[in-house]
């Protein structure tokens, strides 16, 4: 190879790992188990799916065990040796700077540095994990009702609807965003960005892995 080659190749733009198999497969495990708990909860809050009346009581078996199927993945992710990189991730997640926060209460009005995820999805990823973790706690009730007091069962199923639909309103947002930024959206499903993407759409993220600011956290 020519000294020439050499430096095309080193001038080349790099992909950057942004997203590893682990949580790649916890994202998407969790988006299918999203969709079926969406899917029957239709026929459970409306009678009807698409018009088709389904059996309630199978209906609501693979609500129910779909439900408490959903934080396996997570977990397991999450506690095992191979989930560094998710737990850094939640990390990134959970530390909001002054101006993160700023950025939100413009409603995005003006550039940031954002890091290696903006403050929308930062937001997002907040309000799913909370969300899930209120509609696990109502479904238990709601379920298993003879074993709280009265008084956690009284308000149990409004705080479930109103959480649910929370939820669903934020999965809907997240898919639209998700589809009107494909490179973003490729990141999830082939685990990498080009460094113009993240330079331009990350640039802390960026300089970070450039070595230009303080190295990630393990």
């Amino acid at each position: 190879m020519t000294a020439d080659s050499d430096v095309a190749a080193s001038e080349r733009p790099r992909d950057l790992v942004r997203f590893d198999a682990v949580e790649r497969a916890t994202h998407w495990i969790s988006a299918a188990l999203f969709i079926v708990l969406i899917v029957t909860a239709i026929p459970l809050y409306f009678g009807s799916l698409f018009g088709v009346t389904l059996p309630r009581v199978d209906v609501e078996q693979v609500h129910l065990w779909t439900g408490l199927a959903l934080p396996v993945p997570f977990v397991v992710a999450v506690f095992a040796p191979w989930g560094r990189r998710l737990r850094r991730d939640i990390r990134r997640v959970n530390d909001w700077t002054h101006e993160e926060i700023t950025w939100l209460r413009s409603w995005g009005r003006f550039e940031i540095d954002a890091d290696k995820f903006n403050p929308g999805q930062k937001l997002n990823a907040v309000v799913v994990a909370a969300s899930s973790i209120v509609l696990f706690a109502t479904g238990v009730v709601l379920k298993w009702f003879d074993l709280v007091p009265v008084s956690w069962r009284s308000g149990a199923t409004f705080v479930h609807d109103t959480f649910a639909w929370l939820l669903v309103l934020f999965i809907v947002g997240h898919v639209v965003m998700a589809l009107t930024h494909p490179a973003a959206l490729m990141s999830m499903v082939r685990g990498r960005v080009s460094e113009v993407w993240a330079s331009r759409h990350a640039p802390r993220w960026f300089a970070e892995r450039e070595g230009k600011v303080s190295p990630e956290r393990d």
